[in-house]
């Protein structure tokens, strides 16, 4: 009976995460199907530049992204306003996107290789794969945090001091004080 309670209790501390990471691998995968039928129709099927057909396909599949991320994914998270959610969610989706971005014009600019094989491995398997984990990561840190944790500052990272408790000088925090830098 001994590793049936240890795999229950194993089971116990990483259920919400398992779940969280299939589900966002499956909100994930249709926001990858946006942006890689996507960056194909703009680069070869429009003939948009390299670096623009990813850039536009990208912003359409964040926006599949957020929607499916904030109301399935982290639906059981802590809710700040939708309009703060959705630009701090973009602007770490921003990030993303300059690192598949990095990966397109490495390839395309220094490496010169053109190709559609070329410009998918380095667009949607390396770029979209090293974006995707710097996403997840910072999706949890910053935009979609737990219930039971306090709000974080976006300029600072830190959690901020809320009624009551002692603000960075251990002073009680009071409303109405404002900073007096």
């Amino acid at each position: 009976m001994r590793p049936v309670r240890i795999l229950s209790t194993l089971w116990g501390r990483f259920e919400v995460a398992l779940a969280e990471v299939a589900k966002f691998g499956t909100v994930g995968a249709a926001a990858a199907a946006v942006d890689i039928a996507g960056s194909n129709l703009l680069r070869f099927g429009v003939g948009m530049e390299p670096l623009t057909s990813k850039a536009l396909s990208v912003t359409l599949a964040a926006t599949v992204a957020f929607l499916g991320n904030r109301f399935w994914t982290w639906r059981h998270r802590a809710r700040h306003s939708l309009a703060k959610e959705y630009l701090l969610y973009f602007a770490l989706n921003a990030v993303g996107l300059a690192i598949a971005l990095a990966v397109v014009g490495f390839t395309y600019y220094v490496l010169r290789l053109h190709g559609p094989l070329a410009y998918n491995l380095s667009a949607n398997v390396v770029g979209l794969g090293l974006g995707t984990l710097f996403r997840f990561w910072s999706y949890q840190r910053w935009v979609f945090l737990p219930p039971e944790l306090p709000p974080v500052d976006p300029h600072t990272g830190l959690p901020v001091p809320t009624e009551g408790e002692p603000d960075a000088e251990g002073e009680p925090e009071r409303a109405g004080r404002g900073s007096q830098g």
